[in-house]
């Protein structure tokens, strides 16, 4: 099931006069946001895009690509826990994993800077205190 995002209070160009009149299009229909939630195991859901592309959201995450600055290495690991997630207190609350959330992972605590539910990738930044 689609939403729609488009705007129907704007008035119609073209010095029209009279009762506004705008129909809804195929090209303004959009998606549910995809939230990302910690599992077993990564599941990514491929959804078709405008223009007949692709784009990748992630269900479940269970491994981050985290990139730690002092070594100057990226490090595929295991995601623990969502500790925080300065975007929304319910999403902190739920464990929900979106970008600027700080995860617990193997390696310690990590910021992610991706966007899951449309990159289809978590990756993160390792908190080096």
């Amino acid at each position: 099931m689609g939403v729609y995002h488009g705007n129907d209070l704007k008035k119609i160009t073209g010095g029209k006069k009279g009762r506004h009149v705008k129909v809804k299009r195929k090209a303004l229909m959009g998606n549910f946001p995809t939230l990302t939630l910690p599992g077993e195991k990564d599941v990514v859901k491929k959804i078709r895009a405008r223009g007949g592309r692709y784009k990748l959201k992630v269900k479940r995450a269970a491994h981050a690509n985290v990139y730690v600055p002092s070594q100057g290495k990226t490090i595929k690991t295991r995601i623990l826990r969502v500790i925080d997630n300065p975007s929304s207190r319910d999403f902190a609350r739920r464990g929900v994993i979106t970008r600027g959330a700080i995860l617990q992972t193997e390696l310690g605590r990590a910021r992610v800077t991706s966007r899951p539910g449309q990159d289809g990738v978590v990756n993160a930044v390792l908190i080096e205190e």
